[in-house]
């Protein structure tokens, strides 16, 4: 029979034992959502309004997944539209794939017009990692031609002039399972969305560089295949060429991306 004392201490274990089991498996069930597959999907259809007043239906979708913090909702992890051009029966696919560099979707939505029968996708990089990805690009759009069967990205002096508006839901992350519920929404119900938001290249189109663009977004370098990015401060505090080139091997910077020749020069 356990003396007081050790009947104590017996228990005192076994309750650390049993805590720390919880704990573990607490992690363990973090670790699973922060990295998880898609966790649900929303969809939806928008009437987009073009430059010449035609007005076209496009079914949109959503799923979400990816990397997040805890007690947090997953971001999007991939996000879809599908169309068929005014007088066509054609369906055309645009797809924002998840990036595994930056564990949710690469982009997100900001117009779909259309001229010539030629659509074109303003699309807009997803937070900094994406933003760096894509060349920080100022304004922060980056562009999309469908020519060939196939979406290329084109730069923003190749969109034609008339496109102007936003006028596809910008912000729908916390209102997406409410459009849902909706099942569509009209063009002026997208236009009142849209202008309800702070930054002007998110209500219209811009043209011209935005002071200020990006300073919220550090320059990153990133580490190619492997995943992840470093901060370019980190490589231009180096004292020398060698030493950062050093710091590339150190911090499994690939050649490829290394930035030590572009700051010190060779």
């Amino acid at each position: 029979m356990y003396k007081p004392a050790k009947l104590r201490s017996w228990l005192q274990t076994s309750t650390r034992r049993v805590l720390l089991f919880i704990g573990m498996a607490i992690g363990l069930g973090a670790c699973m959502g922060a990295a998880g597959a898609a966790t649900g999907s929303d969809a939806w259809q928008e009437e987009v309004l073009l430059h010449d007043g035609r007005t076209m239906l496009v079914d949109r979708s959503q799923t979400y997944g990816g990397g997040h913090e805890i007690g947090q909702r997953p971001p999007e992890r991939d996000m879809t539209i599908s169309f068929s051009l005014p007088g066509s029966a054609k369906r055309i696919t645009w797809f924002s794939e998840y990036g595994q560099d930056l564990g949710r979707s690469n982009f997100r939505l900001a117009a779909l017009h259309v001229l010539n029968d030629t659509p074109y996708v303003v699309a807009l990089p997803n937070l900094c990692q994406s933003y760096n990805k894509w060349g920080r690009p100022n304004p922060p759009y980056v562009i999309f031609k469908y020519q060939g069967d196939a979406w290329t990205r084109i730069a923003l002096a190749e969109l034609p002039v008339e496109f102007k508006s936003t006028n596809l839901v910008v912000e729908n992350f916390n209102n997406a399972a409410e459009f849902a519920r909706l099942g569509r929404l009209s063009a002026e119900k997208v236009k009142q969305l849209n202008g309800q938001l702070r930054q002007p290249e998110y209500r219209e189109i811009l043209r011209t560089p935005i002071t200020g663009s990006g300073d919220e977004c550090p320059v990153m370098v990133s580490r190619g295949k492997i995943g992840g990015s470093v901060a370019l401060d980190w490589f231009t505090a180096q004292p020398n060429l060698e030493a950062c080139l050093k710091f590339c091997e150190y911090k499994k910077v690939s050649p490829a991306t290394c930035p030590c020749h572009t700051i010190f020069g060779d």
